[in-house]
């Protein structure tokens, strides 16, 4: 393990690699500790499921619309400052946060925040070809999905901590800190570095129409398409259940919140460092077996008697999630020429994030009815079909040549 990470590592002796590299540290933390914060302030201030589910649906809607309508802007605009003005905004968002004095106005202001989420990232991941060295790609791609991955475990944690230890206001304030970091590490980068010389411009429809060809005609696609939407809805289930299931069913406070936030994120660093092996040998079943973890994980949660077992079924979960997210990106690489991957990429990212929001608006009124416990057993018969599904999709995919648009 040490070899295969020294090399990877390396890349950050790059000054402005090293530079995004730290702000998508900065932006992911500030991510994970807002998502503990934004729903122990609603959780608060509520105690209904319902809210909760309006808070997450909120947050990913502007990555739904994103890449439905629209995704040519990442490549049409600076990706430069697209991530600035996504820190600037989020930063404003967070500053005003503890001001608020309803739960309305907390689920607006994180809307607003959504909004800055749903194009840093792929302005992160489509510039990054442009910034280093094409046989460094693999290795940077994956430096950058770790940071994803760790920031999962740390920011919920200390995102859990602070909201136990001081409530969430202090944690909007640490959380507008970290985007304002991120925006000052993102400046010195040339924007020439971050962005394509070669601009598209048919026209937005029709660039648009170029990445629903895309993968519509591709089997790995719509594995990622079909397949992980339908995890997706799982996902959703889990996210609106978990305070539930830390403060109501675990007795676990906001501290055993943001525990079982961090298994999660252990296991996504442990499943996506394993899964480059698995996938390499035969990706379409390493990755019906990665959902098959996943649900096993899920399940093992609903029935846990405590937040500590609780825990190691989540951070199971993860090993399962983090190593199915490598076979997405894997099958997305393998289906998607590369001169329409962007939009290919923020297509289906809005496939899965319309997934997880049809799923927020069922989990609320779910987990209110039945419980966190019952949500998290059909979030388990969710992946389970998935897995099916990946089965179906999955089986014998090759690496696909697909013709270039024009």
């Amino acid at each position: 393990m040490a070899g295969r990470l020294t090399p990877r590592l390396g890349l950050l002796r790059l000054p402005r690699f090293r530079l995004l590299f730290l702000a998508t540290f900065g932006s992911g933390f500030g991510n994970w500790l807002a998502v503990i914060a934004l729903q122990v302030d609603i959780y608060d201030r509520t105690h209904s499921g319902w809210w909760v589910g309006a808070l997450l649906i909120v947050n990913v809607l502007p990555s739904v619309f994103l890449g439905v309508l629209l995704g040519p802007l990442v490549d049409r605009l600076s990706r430069k400052g697209l991530m600035i003005c996504s820190d600037l905004g989020r930063l404003a968002v967070f500053a005003a946060l503890p001001f608020t004095h309803s739960a309305a106005e907390v689920v607006v202001l994180a809307a607003a925040a959504g909004i800055g989420n749903a194009f840093f990232r792929p302005a992160v991941l489509a510039g990054l070809p442009n910034l280093v060295a094409d046989d460094d790609l693999p290795a940077a791609n994956a430096l950058l999905q770790l940071v994803e991955w760790t920031t999962t475990a740390v920011g919920p944690l200390a995102g859990g901590a602070i909201a136990a230890a001081s409530g969430p206001h202090l944690a909007y304030w640490v959380n507008a800190g970290t985007f304002a970091l991120s925006a000052g590490l993102v400046a010195p980068i040339p924007g020439r570095l971050l962005q394509s010389d070669r601009p598209i411009g048919r026209g937005h429809w029709a660039d648009l129409a170029d990445g629903y060809r895309v993968v519509r005609r591709s089997r790995a696609l719509m594995c990622v398409l079909v397949a992980w939407s339908t995890a997706m809805v799982a996902y959703g289930f889990v996210n609106v259940a978990e305070v539930f299931l830390a403060k109501d069913s675990y007795k676990a406070g906001d501290f055993g919140f943001g525990l079982l936030w961090t298994g999660s994120g252990v296991g996504l660093v442990i499943g996506g460092l394993a899964a480059s092996e698995l996938i390499a040998r035969d990706l379409g079943r390493a990755y019906v077996r990665f959902l098959a973890l996943f649900a096993i994980g899920v399940g093992c949660a609903a029935a846990a008697p405590d937040v500590w077992v609780g825990v190691v079924a989540m951070v199971l979960a993860g090993i399962g999630n983090g190593a199915a997210v490598v076979g997405n990106i894997t099958f997305v690489q393998r289906g998607a020429p590369d001169n329409v991957r962007g939009r290919a990429l923020t297509l289906l990212m809005s496939a899965n994030y319309g997934a997880i929001g049809l799923a927020f608006v069922a989990a609320g009124p779910v987990t209110d009815a039945v419980g966190a416990r019952w949500a998290y057993a059909v979030a388990a018969g969710a992946i389970a079909v998935a897995t099916g599904l990946a089965w179906h999709y999955a089986r014998g995919v090759e690496p696909e040549v697909q013709p270039a648009t024009a």
